[in-house]
């Protein structure tokens, strides 16, 4: 039997299926039972990929449901089908033709299948995006407390306490699951032994970067959005840019980064080396963003502890 590429296209109520190449399409609830009948029509294909668009969260338990029933998921990154749908052309637009573009798209550009997380680091990421979501509340009302009357002051402030006493219970509610856990204790004593690197990035790294030391430094630069992209064309050569990947990973490397530039002995020299060089302040902070992220990498490949030099 010829091996097939499965698109599914996830609504808040129903899940749209389309199987290349033969092109059966195939519609269910986004429910137990809609899934139990997906499951039982999946595994009787030879699915080589069943490919699910990231849609804020809806295709979570999708993907856990199939994944957890041995089928090949891999969710992928809405961006990169839109301009897929674009360099082909589709420009009409409806759940039933995004599920067809999600499986040609599968087809052409063979994603790479990994082992999804489980419940439990299904959990702690929804507490580490809850933490970061709040921390962003928090500061965008001590902005507006800089040019706000007395009155709306009072009310800020009240605001304030409430969120802090939100932060307050979501970061006691990490801590527990990460120290509850051998494994992830574990994996957050061999992080936190890099100088720069503390509670929040250890945490956020587990919860939402899992692949970490299972993949090559490429690989692994390339999900938290630290690779570098050449821009050229015949002669001409343009700078190199980062993008894409994992935004709040990359946010908390770059924060980690900034203070390993000037506590880790070791990330502090190869800074220098590229600002002596004559590198701008930015590039010399991915390169060091990026050079703790493989370091990072490897310590939990290899079950070792950071070492000064």
């Amino acid at each position: 039997m010829e091996a097939v590429c499965v698109g599914i296209d996830v609504s808040k109520d129903r899940l749209d299926v389309h199987v290349a190449p033969s092109g059966e399409t195939l519609a269910v609830a986004r429910d137990g039972q809609g899934l139990d009948q997906l499951i039982d029509r999946l595994t009787a294909l030879p699915c080589s990929i069943v490919a699910i668009e990231a849609t804020g969260g809806f295709e979570t338990v999708v993907a856990a449901a199939l994944g957890g029933r041995g089928l090949p998921v891999v969710v992928v990154n809405p961006a990169q089908v839109r301009s897929f749908a674009r360099a082909l052309g589709q420009r009409a637009k409806s759940d039933p033709i995004d599920a067809q573009v999600i499986a040609r798209f599968a087809e052409a550009t063979r994603p790479q299948v990994r082992a999804l997380p489980d419940a439990e680091t299904l959990r702690l990421a929804d507490l580490v995006s809850r933490r970061r979501q709040i921390v962003d509340m928090m500061s965008a009302e001590r902005q507006r407390q800089k040019r706000a009357s007395p009155k709306t002051v009072r009310s800020i402030l009240r605001l304030l306490k409430a969120l802090q006493k939100e932060l307050s219970d979501i970061e006691q509610e990490i801590d527990d699951a990460v120290r509850g856990s051998p494994l992830w204790r574990a994996k957050e004593d061999l992080l936190k032994s890099v100088p720069g690197v503390g509670d929040v990035t250890a945490r956020t790294l587990i919860a939402e970067l899992p692949e970490l030391g299972k993949l090559s430094r490429r690989q692994i630069a390339a999900l938290a959005g630290l690779a570098p992209y050449t821009r050229q064309s015949g002669q001409w050569r343009g700078k190199s840019f980062i993008g894409g990947g994992r935004a709040s990973v990359r946010s908390v490397l770059f924060m980690a980064a900034m203070v390993a530039a000037r506590r880790n002995k070791t990330l502090m020299m190869f800074h220098q080396r590229l600002i002596t060089a004559g590198k701008s302040k930015m590039v010399a902070l991915v390169a060091v963003a990026r050079k703790l992220l493989t370091i990072l990498n490897a310590m939990l490949r290899d079950k070792t502890p950071w070492v000064d030099a």
